[in-house]
């Protein structure tokens, strides 16, 4: 029997929603732009700097400052430290808000149903991610201690040591463990650099010049997750 270990940011919800709500609040350009390409440059830019705002080596202000003015760079445009901040705290507040996009709720309903072994790992501080797992309901799903936050392992993906920490801890076996995350680069090779199988849920349709490792299976935009766990398992 499979089991199935599922990262929290955009995968489990849709973070492009609270990151809209955040620009409208914020910001009215003069030459329109893309939300969902500034949201995509953002993460890129977060992941960029993640592990030193891990490591303390940059503070988190210094992070969201760093992510959301290199990713308006993108677009020639100039933003303020104090914008990026207040870009930020109405983000997180809108975040609160967040719901479970209807596929993975019905995933989750069927992994609970089918009694599969499930867990959560994601990056992030304790307090920011925690929050996230409260406003989700995840423990209505996923027990307390199958939940793994990168700030309180002091380990963070796509280091592989999380995932096998994880491994141990919930003593899976990696062969029939599968990771479902929408990052290739913190999802897809962490969980393979460590021996599990991977689904890639690509919903932003990025897409990947030198594929380093390749997914065992990708879901797009206009799939479900639920189709592909119940075929596997059934």
């Amino acid at each position: 029997m499979y089991n199935f270990i599922f990262d929290v940011d955009d995968t489990l919800y849709d973070q492009l929603e609270p990151f809209k709500r955040a620009f409208q609040e914020n910001f009215s350009p003069k030459k329109v732009i893309s939300i969902e390409a500034l949201y995509r440059y953002s993460r890129k830019f977060s992941d960029e700097v993640f592990e030193q705002s891990q490591q303390g080596r940059i503070s988190m202000d210094e992070m969201y400052i760093y992510r959301l003015t290199k990713a308006f760079n993108e677009f020639d445009i100039s933003i303020q430290p104090k914008q990026a901040l207040a870009f930020q705290k109405d983000y997180a507040a809108f975040q609160d808000e967040i719901t479970l996009l209807p596929d993975m709720e019905k995933t989750l309903n069927y992994c609970t149903r089918k009694q599969l072994v499930v867990g959560i790992i994601t990056n992030g501080t304790s307090k920011h991610q925690r929050n996230k797992i409260k406003n989700l309901n995840l423990t209505h799903w996923i027990i307390p201690k199958h939940i793994f936050v990168s700030g309180e392992v002091k380990m963070a993906k796509p280091d592989k040591k999380l995932f096998h920490y994880v491994e141990n801890q919930m003593k899976l076996e990696p062969q029939n463990t599968f990771y479902i995350g929408d990052s290739y680069r913190n999802d897809v090779l962490g969980a393979k650099e460590a021996g599990w199988k991977t689904i890639w849920y690509n919903r932003r349709g990025y897409s990947i010049k030198n594929k380093e490792s390749q997914s065992d299976f990708i879901v797009g935009k206009e799939q479900k997750i639920y189709d592909l766990v119940r075929s596997l398992v059934e």
